[in-house]
């Protein structure tokens, strides 16, 4: 009963091809729990599974009793690895993609590779999960019924400052990823070029430490210079300056 309940909910994209499928599956972005269960019979079905950090998806795995096969796959690696992995979806092997967290594509070489399958006439299927972007954007209180995702910022000053530049014309709630080190500079940026526009700092997202910060510019700044902020970051400006 329990393996014909398997067939009976199986993905069936490929019945008319010989070829496999490529699943983009978001993986937690740091509580386990945050993971669905298609997510996990995906990760148990598939020949192989393609992760950035193969010993980090080794613990997600682990976790959930899944054995599966992993194999590297990273910028460093990505043109030598991707001829390899359309090869085994040509012969038709299932292949999940993974990120170390939340959803493949989202400032990772995942890309690279969809593109290619796409190209190919492989079926690329996504699982929706878990998304540091939109976690941080749904308790932020800004606007979110329009957003522009920046993803990391230049890191030299004046890339920076022209980027910002630009952004500060659009009219949406600006999103952008930081490291702790490069988070008060960015800041600073951010107020000399934007002004004291109303901002939403979301700290290790789902993880122990989890914090949100809001306030404005000026008061995250005050907050990174009497604080050792540590962890994963993910910053959130509004469209206009403060009133």
């Amino acid at each position: 009963m329990e393996e014909l309940n398997r067939r009976e909910i199986k993905e069936d994209y490929n019945e008319e091809s010989s070829t496999g499928v490529l699943y983009i599956v978001s993986t937690p972005i740091g509580n386990l729990e945050d993971i669905t269960l298609r997510a996990l019979r995906i990760l148990k079905e598939v020949r192989i599974v393609a992760a950035e950090d193969t010993r980090h998806t080794q613990k997600l795995l682990n976790n959930y009793e899944i054995s599966a096969t992993l194999t590297s796959y990273h910028d460093f690696n990505k043109e030598h690895k991707t001829p390899l992995l359309l090869q085994r979806l040509q012969d038709g092997q299932d292949i999940a993609l993974v990120s170390d967290a939340g959803t493949p594509v989202i400032s990772d070489p995942g890309y690279f590779l969809i593109t290619r399958c796409v190209l190919s006439g492989i079926k690329v299927v996504p699982l929706p999960g878990a998304s540091a972007v939109l976690a941080a954007l749904s308790v932020s209180g800004l606007p979110s019924d329009k957003f522009l995702f920046e993803g990391f910022l230049p890191r030299r000053r004046t890339a920076r400052l022209k980027r910002l530049d630009v952004l500060k014309k659009e009219g949406y709630t600006l999103i952008i990823f930081e490291s702790p080190h490069r988070l008060e500079k960015t800041l600073v940026d951010i107020k000399t070029v934007m002004g004291a526009r109303r901002a939403v700092l979301a700290r290790e997202l789902t993880k122990k430490f989890e914090e949100i910060i809001r306030g404005t510019i000026d008061d995250l700044i005050c907050c990174v210079e009497t604080r050792n902020l540590k962890g994963e970051m993910t910053l959130l400006v509004a469209a206009e300056v403060a009133s």
